[in-house]
C-alpha cells in the first residue's frame, strides 16, 4: 500500500468515528472521552531460548472502561505495533457495545512469527507474557479477560490460564481470566466456531430484509449466491463451510497467501482447507482453477465478498475493481477509510466487522459468564426440558392412533422434538439472538435517517450512544 493518500487503520477507526460523532449531539468533553485510548501498557521481557537471552515486546491496550472488565483479544504477529492495538482495542468497545456484551475494549499483542518456534518455545514466551501482563492486572477475571486472536488460539489461551491460576493459587475465578480456552481447561462449546457462526448469521439476518438486500442489487436468499472468502483460517473457514453445507451458498473463490482457487461451479471447502493442513497452502489443489496472483480474485464477480484475514486488504488501489455488490468484514479493517468512499459510492452495501465479527466476543462473554457461574450451560434445566416434551409426544402419538382424526407424525418429530438444548444449542441460540438484535438496531438507523448512507455509521452511532449513556450513568 505505498499511496500516500491511503490512511493507516488508526487513521481509518478514527475517520469513522469522526464520521459518526458529527452526526450526533455529545458534548465535546464527552466525545474526547470515548475517543480517546486509556491507557496502553508496552512489555519487554526476555526469555531463554536455545542457549541465549530473547527479548521479545508485548502490548495491552485498554481503549474504555466505561464497563469493566475490558475484552479483547492477544495476536501474535510480526505486525503487531501500539497504533494497530489501540485501534484494535477502539473497535472492541464499539462491538462490544453494540451486540450488548458487558465489555469495554481491549487488546494485546506480542510481535513475533508463532511459525518460528516450537511448540515449547511458544509455551515459556506466552507464559512470560502472560506474567509480565497479569502483575499488572492485565490479565484478570474481574479486570481485563484476553481471547485468542490473529495467530493464537486455545493452546495459548489454556496457557494464559493456567498461568494465571498459579499466580492467583485462592481465586476461585481464576479460569474466567481469559476466554477462547479449550473446552477440558473450562472453555466452552461453540467458541472455536463462534466468529465464522456470527458471520453466517448476520448474512441470514440481512437477507430476511427484503429492502435491505435490494441497497446491495441482490435478491432472494442465501441458496445459490456467490461467495469468495479471503483467508481460510478460523473465521473464514467455519464462514465459508456454514454457508455452502447449511445455507446452499456457493464458494466461488478462497484466497490464501499463497495464491487463489476459483471454480464458478463451486469449491469443496472441507477439502481445500484439509489440503492447506497438509501442504502449507492451496498450490497444487486440483479440483479449482489455481491463480497464482490471489489478491487479484478480490476483484472477482460474485455476490458476496468475505474479507477474512488481515486489515487493508480492498485499499485506494483495488477499491475500485471490486465487483462485489455485498461485502461481509469478517476480518478487522479489511476495507480501508479511502476504499470505504469508493465503495459507498457505487453503492456497495458493507456489513462491517464491529458487527460481522462479533461472534467471537460474544460467545468468549457466554464462557467469561460460564466460568463465573462454575456450571456448564444446560445442565439444570436439559433432563427437565425433555422430560415436558416427553409428555407432548406421548399424547400426541395416543391421538394419533385415533383413526378418524387421519395423522401421523412424522418419522423425524419424535427425534427432534424430544432432544433437550446442550451448551453447543444454548451457545448458538445466543449468538443467533445476539446477531439478529444487533443487526436490527443498527439497520433501524440506517434505514430511518436521511444523513445515514451505510451501516457502518449506523453501527458506531449505535454504539458510541451506548458507551455515552454508560459515561452518564456513571456520572460524568
Amino acid at each position: 500500500m505505498s499511496n500516500v493518500q491511503e490512511p493507516s487503520f488508526r487513521d481509518s477507526v478514527d475517520l469513522m468515528f469522526n464520521r459518526a460523532v458529527a452526526l450526533m449531539d455529545l458534548p465535546p468533553g464527552l466525545e474526547e472521552k470515548i475517543r480517546v485510548c486509556n491507557a496502553t501498557y508496552t512489555v519487554r521481557f526476555g526469555v531463554r531460548l536455545r542457549g541465549k537471552i530473547q527479548t521479545f515486546t508485548g502490548y495491552r491496550s485498554v481503549h474504555s472502561e466505561h464497563m469493566e472488565p475490558v475484552k479483547g483479544g492477544i495476536r501474535y504477529s510480526l505486525g503487531v505495533n501500539q497504533d494497530e492495538v489501540e485501534a484494535l482495542a477502539a473497535l472492541m468497545t464499539y462491538k462490544c457495545a453494540l451486540v450488548e456484551a458487558p465489555f469495554g475494549g481491549s487488546k494485546g499483542g506480542l510481535c513475533i512469527d508463532p511459525r518460528e518456534y516450537e511448540e515449547h518455545e511458544l509455551e515459556l514466551i506466552t507464559r512470560r507474557f502472560a506474567y509480565e501482563l497479569a502483575k499488572r492486572d492485565l490479565i484478570h477475571p474481574s479486570q481485563n479477560v484476553p481471547a485468542p486472536d490473529m495467530g493464537t488460539g486455545e493452546r495459548e489461551m489454556a496457557w494464559i490460564a493456567d498461568q494465571y491460576a498459579r499466580m492467583n493459587t485462592t481465586d476461585i475465578n481464576a479460569k474466567a481470566c481469559v476466554t477462547g480456552k479449550p473446552p477440558h481447561a473450562g472453555g466452552i462449546q461453540g467458541r472455536v466456531e463462534a466468529t465464522g457462526r456470527g458471520v453466517q448469521y448476520a448474512l441470514q439476518e440481512f437477507f430476511r430484509h427484503p429492502q435491505d438486500v435490494a441497497k446491495a442489487n441482490l435478491t432472494g436468499t442465501l441458496r445459490g449466491k456467490r461467495v469468495v472468502v479471503q483467508g481460510l483460517g478460523n473465521v473464514g473457514y467455519h464462514a465459508a463451510k456454514f454457508l455452502s453445507e447449511e445455507d446452499g451458498a456457493l464458494v466461488t473463490g478462497i484466497i490464501e497467501r499463497d495464491g487463489a482457487l476459483i471454480d464458478p461451479k463451486g469449491i469443496n471447502v472441507e477439502a481445500v482447507s484439509s489440503w492447506i493442513r497438509h501442504h502449507g497452502g492451496v498450490t497444487g489443489y486440483a479440483d479449482a482453477t489455481y491463480v497464482e496472483e490471489g489478491v487479484s480474485v478480490l476483484e472477482a464477480e460474485c455476490d458476496i465478498l468475505i474479507p477474512a484475514a488481515l486489515e487493508g486488504v480492498i485499499n485506494l488501489s483495488n477499491a475500485e475493481r471490486v465487483k462485489a455488490p455485498l461485502i461481509i468484514e469478517a476480518a478487522n479493517g479489511p476495507v480501508t477509510a479511502g476504499a470505504d468512499d469508493i465503495l459507498r459510492e457505487r453503492g456497495c452495501v458493507i456489513i462491517p466487522d464491529m458487527y460481522a465479527n462479533a461472534g467471537g466476543v460474544t460467545v468468549s462473554y457466554f464462557e467469561w459468564v460460564k466460568n463465573l457461574s462454575h456450571i456448564r450451560f444446560g445442565r439444570m434445566g436439559r433432563r427437565q426440558e425433555e422430560a415436558r416434551h416427553q409428555l407432548i409426544v406421548e399424547e400426541l402419538e395416543r391421538l394419533s392412533k385415533d383413526k378418524d382424526l387421519g395423522w401421523s407424525l412424522s418419522p423425524d418429530f419424535k427425534t427432534k422434538y424430544l432432544r433437550g438444548a446442550g451448551e453447543l444449542e444454548l451457545v448458538r441460540s445466543g449468538l443467533e439472538d445476539t446477531m439478529r438484535t444487533a443487526y436490527q438496531a443498527m439497520a433501524e438507523v440506517w434505514r430511518s435517517r436521511d444523513d445515514v448512507k451505510d451501516l457502518r455509521t449506523a453501527a458506531y452511532l449505535v454504539s458510541i450512544d451506548r458507551v455515552a449513556t454508560s459515561y452518564r450513568a456513571k456520572g460524568l
